[in-house]
């Protein structure tokens, strides 16, 4: 059982969170300040501090911030664990240019920047080191988060941003290792101890995949059969903590074993159910972990030297803000992806506890040094939520003027275009139906966000413009108005629905159609109001099964006309499921 005090801590958490989230929901101020600032306001060091002249004060307190941080952390290893539900091995893969291209930059130069900079204040090496190795890196549970609430995680800025950050955990093995051999448990020489941790870490991932493959599904289907939901849901918390526990134990971040646990399951059948039952665990120890990080935060001392902390704080922020954007823009990133990406990024993160404490417990950092520098990272993670707001206004701001930039010429280009079709996305899907437009002499005109893309495509002579499909205002510029049908090809389910709202806002009357993932996602985007929604499995399937018709021997007229009869049969199934199609006659112009 609980002892009192948990119970008691346990009681004013819920309390609080039950204060917190309607309250700062109500004001649009932020869950995450919210419970930053309540986090200040609860902690030993801000009304805890008054217990002693007032007694009661010690019973809606935390007096004791590291009781309640394991179960805080878990947290963490939750939003990870839904993170790698989002994600697939093929997504991941594309997104090597970030994980190892602008994460390895943005890591290795702030932390020569923040180095240098602390040696150039007068700052001892050793501790400048120290400092340097824990600031480089950002907080995972506030920028995801952020990410999340702001609805940027599916676009370019949250893959660039969990790119960074997946390399970021990597980074843990490394920094671990230098501290501790700072602190002299480095036996046999340095080389040996990193290869060593280095395989340790190898063969813990290793371990991971290789068993997940083989045994999350099994489990999981197991658990199914029973009919037990709860059971599906235990399996699953069991293998986000097992593989948290296990990159853990091999010194890497355990944030990172629940991202690959995620990862082994997204493209499992029961990946949106999962999403449904962790998705409250994950909110509420989240805020008992924003919470952690504000009791941090000594009121007190910050108050006797304000201006040193700010000017640390902001100087911390500057540079991790500089060095992310600039490494950013190396790999040709685009430039407003990189601004809001860089401002997310700007704070330290949650393993600068880590690093501080191991390093203390090393002797290698004193207790007032220890102390300042644990406030120092608490205050750039309470800045985090404003960093990304700042960066996402000068990013629109920046937006804007490339649209006026790129789109300038379009009024003109479209001017005495009508009829035409708005091509959401120029990938794969997107090309193959502007080629289909073409050869029935239908004009198109499409947008994407892969800026060489669009250069190449207008040098062919094809209206293909920059924009993000899921602004109202970037299909006006391209004459939403005077559309025929918005075709949404966009493989990110959470970007082709933010579009469809956004042209069903916009445009009630116009014919939409999309691209789905699968038969369910078909049936959300026909909630939606898409008219027409094609599961991109059930082409994928007809074809294929088309193809083994005729390679039974079955006359190629006899194949298409079966595989005509089940795609319409299909197709009427996924309309059925949403309603009954609206008639499209009056829709468009």
């Amino acid at each position: 059982m609980l002892d009192a005090g948990w119970g008691r801590e346990l009681l004013l958490f819920l309390g609080t969170a039950g204060i917190v989230v309607p309250l700062f929901g109500k004001l649009r101020f932020g869950i995450i300040p919210g419970f930053l600032i309540a986090g200040v306001a609860l902690g030993p060091d801000g009304l805890g501090h008054l217990a002693g002249e007032w007694p009661w004060l010690a019973w809606v307190t935390f007096p004791d911030p590291e009781r309640v941080r394991p179960l805080a952390e878990l947290g963490v290893v939750f939003l990870l664990f839904l993170i790698g539900l989002e994600f697939s091995f093929e997504r991941l893969w594309a997104m090597r240019r970030y994980v190892v291209g602008v994460g390895a930059l943005q890591v290795f130069g702030a932390m020569a920047v923040l180095i240098a900079a602390a040696i150039a204040l007068g700052v001892d090496p050793a501790v400048a080191l120290i400092a340097g190795l824990a600031l480089c890196l950002s907080s995972t549970a506030i920028a995801t988060q952020v990410l999340i609430d702001r609805r940027r995680f599916a676009l370019p800025v949250g893959r660039l941003s969990i790119g960074v950050l997946l390399f970021q955990d990597l980074m843990v093995v490394p920094i671990v290792v230098v501290v501790e051999m700072l602190g002299g448990e480095g036996e046999g020489g340095a080389v040996v101890t990193l290869l060593r941790a280095f395989g340790l870490a190898v063969l813990a991932v290793a371990g991971i995949l290789l068993v997940g493959r083989f045994l999350a599904r099994p489990l999981l289907r197991a658990a199914a059969a029973s009919r037990s939901r709860d059971l599906v849901v235990a399996i699953a918390l069991f293998l986000a903590a097992g593989t948290a526990v296990l990159t853990a134990s091999a010194g890497l971040s355990p944030a990172l074993g629940a991202f690959l646990a995620g990862l082994l399951l997204a493209e499992s059948e029961y990946r949106h159910q999962l999403e449904v039952d962790v998705e409250p665990f994950k909110g509420l120890l989240l805020g008992l972990f924003f919470m952690t990080v504000g009791m941090s935060i000594d009121v007190l001392t910050l108050l006797s030297e304000p201006l040193l902390y700010v000017a640390i704080v902001l100087g911390i922020l500057l540079v991790k803000a500089v060095t992310a954007f600039a490494a950013a823009r190396a790999l040709r990133i685009e430039t407003t992806v990189a601004v809001e990406a860089a401002f997310l990024l700007a704070g330290a993160g949650e393993f600068a506890f880590v690093v501080f404490t191991l390093a203390r417990r090393h002797a290698l950092l004193a207790t007032d040094q220890t102390q300042f520098l644990l406030a120092v990272a608490a205050l750039s993670m309470f800045a985090i939520p404003a960093m990304a707001a700042a960066g996402h206004r000068i990013a629109a701001h920046t937006r804007r003027h490339d649209d006026d930039t790129l789109h300038g010429p379009v009024a003109g280009e479209l001017g005495a275009l009508g009829g035409h079709v708005i091509i959401g996305g120029f990938g794969r899907v997107g090309r193959t139906v502007a080629r289909l437009l073409e050869d029935s002499g239908i004009p198109y005109v499409a947008l994407d966000l892969d800026s060489a893309l669009c250069a190449r495509e207008r040098q062919a002579g094809r209206l293909v413009y920059y924009g993000d499909g899921s602004h109202r205002a970037i299909l006006g510029k391209v004459g939403g108005e005077r559309a025929r049908a918005f075709v949404v090809t966009t493989d990110d389910p959470r970007a082709s629905e933010q579009t469809v709202r956004e042209i069903r806002a916009a445009w009630p009357s116009a014919t939409v159609l999309a691209r789905a993932r699968d038969a369910a996602h078909a049936r959300h985007l026909h909630s939606l109001g898409v008219d027409v929604a094609v599961p991109e499995t059930l082409e994928g399937s007809l074809q294929l099964g088309a193809a083994v018709l005729r390679s039974t021997g079955l006359p190629e007229d006899a194949a298409h006309a079966r595989v005509e009869q089940l795609r319409r049969e299909e197709t009427r199934k996924l309309s059925g499921d949403a309603g009954p199609v609206r008639p499209s006659a009056g829709r468009g112009r």
